[in-house]
This record gives C-alpha cells, sequence and structure tokens, in this order.
C-alpha cells in the first residue's frame, strides 16, 4: 500500500494510506503497538472500493514524526493528530477504527468526536474502555498480572537494552510477542526490519510512559484505592462495535464485562479461538463484523 506524507497543523507529519473513492464515507484506522498502518491490510483491501479508507502510521511509528519528550505523547495529542489528519485531507465526517493503542486513542476520539459532530460511528477492537482497564488493573489478579510487561516499558533501567537490540530487545525480555506461524513470514520480516529503528522503539515506548493509566506491583493490594474515582468520561452515545478476540493473553475477555455501562449503542462481537491481533489473525470475522455493522449503522 501507498502512502503519502501528510503535514498537520501542529507540525507532525504522518506517513498515511489514503485509497477508496473520494466522496465515499470515510474511515480512519488506527494501529496499535508494536505494529504500523499494515495492521488493517486485510480491511483496507476489503472495504476501499466503497470506502474511503484512512490508515496513518501515527505519531512516534516508522517514518511518521518522532518528536522527543514523553510529554509530546500524550492522549490528548495522539487523539488531537486524528482530527488533525481529516483537517488536511479535506475530511469532516469519519468512522473511528483502532486496535490495541489505537484503540485506546479510538475511544478519545469518538468521545470527542461524537461532541463534535463529526464520529458518526467507531469500532474498537480488543482495546479496553480507560475506565473499565483502571479498575481491571486495581482489582483484576490477571489482568495486573498480564499488563506486568507495561512497567517494564516504563522503565528507563531497560533503554540500555533497546540502544543494543531495538524494541525486538524489549519485547523479548517482557513479553512473549512472537507467534511466527500466525503472521505472513514477509509481515514478520517488515516489522522485525521496523524494530530496528532506535528513535521509532523509543517514541513507541512514550506512548506508554506517557500514559496516565497506573500499573500496580503484582504485591499491592487487590482494591480500588480510596482517591481514585472513574474519569469523568461522557457515556458514548453514538453506534460502537466492540470487537474482542477471546484467547487474548495481554487483554482478557472480562475488559468488555461492563461496557455497556459506557456505551449505549454497543455491538459486541467475541472471536473464539484467536489472539491478540485480530485484524489480521481472524479477518475475515473482522472484515464481515465491521461490514455488518457499517450497513445496519449507515451515515
Amino acid at each position: 500500500m501507498d502512502q503519502v506524507r501528510v503535514p498537520l497543523a501542529n507540525g507532525i507529519e504522518l506517513d498515511t494510506v489514503d485509497v477508496g473513492p473520494r466522496d465515499a464515507p470515510a474511515i480512519i484506522f488506527l494501529h496499535g503497538f508494536p505494529e504500523s498502518h499494515r495492521t488493517w491490510r486485510h480491511q483496507i483491501a476489503n472495504f476501499s472500493d466503497r470506502y474511503r479508507c484512512i490508515a496513518p502510521d501515527q505519531r512516534g511509528y516508522r517514518g511518521s514524526s518522532k518528536p522527543e519528550g514523553i510529554d509530546n505523547y500524550t492522549p490528548d495529542k495522539l487523539v488531537g493528530d486524528v482530527f488533525l489528519l481529516a483537517d488536511t485531507l479535506g475530511v469532516k465526517h469519519f468512522t473511528v477504527v483502532g486496535h490495541d493503542w489505537g484503540g485506546a486513542i479510538a475511544w478519545g476520539v469518538a468521545m470527542a468526536g461524537e461532541q463534535m459532530g463529526r464520529v458518526p460511528r467507531a469500532v474498537i477492537a480488543n482495546a479496553p474502555h480507560h475506565a473499565i482497564f483502571q479498575k481491571l488493573l486495581y482489582t483484576s489478579p490477571v489482568q495486573r498480572e498480564a499488563s506486568q510487561y507495561m512497567r517494564g516499558f516504563r522503565d528507563p533501567g531497560n533503554d540500555a537494552l533497546v540502544r543494543e537490540k531495538g524494541l525486538f530487545g524489549i519485547l523479548e525480555a517482557q513479553i512473549r510477542w512472537d507467534a511466527p506461524d500466525k503472521m505472513e513470514p514477509e509481515e514478520r520480516a517488515k516489522l522485525l526490519e521496523d524494530w530496528q529503528d532506535r528513535d521509532a522503539a523509543f517514541a513507541m515506548l512514550n506512548w506508554y510512559r506517557a500514559s496516565p493509566i497506573d500499573i500496580p506491583p503484582m504485591d499491592a493490594p487487590f482494591e480500588v484505592p480510596e482517591n481514585w474515582s472513574p474519569p469523568p468520561f461522557p457515556k458514548l452515545g453514538i453506534p460502537t462495535l466492540v470487537i474482542w478476540a477471546q484467547d487474548d493473553l495481554a487483554l482478557p475477555p472480562e475488559n468488555t464485562a461492563e461496557l455497556d455501562r459506557h456505551v449505549s449503542n454497543l455491538t459486541l462481537v467475541e472471536v473464539p479461538d484467536c489472539g491478540h491481533f485480530v485484524p489480521w489473525e481472524a479477518p475475515d470475522i473482522v472484515n464481515s463484523a465491521i461490514g455488518n455493522f457499517l450497513e445496519v449503522n449507515p451515515v
């Protein structure tokens, strides 16, 4: 997929796939860690005949801008990039689709976009709602243990490892990332090549380091702190499809249990026998779920 360089009004430049009819409804696809726009290769191929499909390499990834400093990767800036990307491309209204970290940003884009009248629909794949995720980190031994790698990503003591081995070094040390039987060899080779870029590696880790999420150690009490209350996010009212692979080791299905408390127009599709990277591990199921959702909720 060919990319174009898109300069945003905030000085950030994003390498972006932009394919499909220009007068068709727009979909903006947001990838997660530690991938790229190619997370959505099967979805873009499926939908670009009838939708304008826009998929950036987000801030800090691959060839896109990598500003220095953790503060340049706070969620508000990452959400802002999406709207500025739409502005630059002349897109007023768009459906947001996100996976993993891209899904976390998509939750924010959906909430802000609903208030602005710009985002009529949202699709989230294996990315928890912030309020649910934080509560589980406090109360669930399963989720807290699964998220300890994030403490490692935040630890500057691991920076020497990243400088020595690139992103692969810290992935190898902190999580069992590699499942070569599930990814096409050429895609895996591209990822391994991308992860050698040290500047990108640190920029990608800055997404974790700038996040306000609190990840307690395993020896902390499994209870909600007295001074914590759920963040005051508005209940999302736009039609929202949540796709959840059930064998996700990092984000177990308990993340969907209370979604209806935060989303009033929710469609939940559970994908059995599938790991975290559902857009390319189960592309046919994902394409079918998204296609059905878009047809039932036209704009």
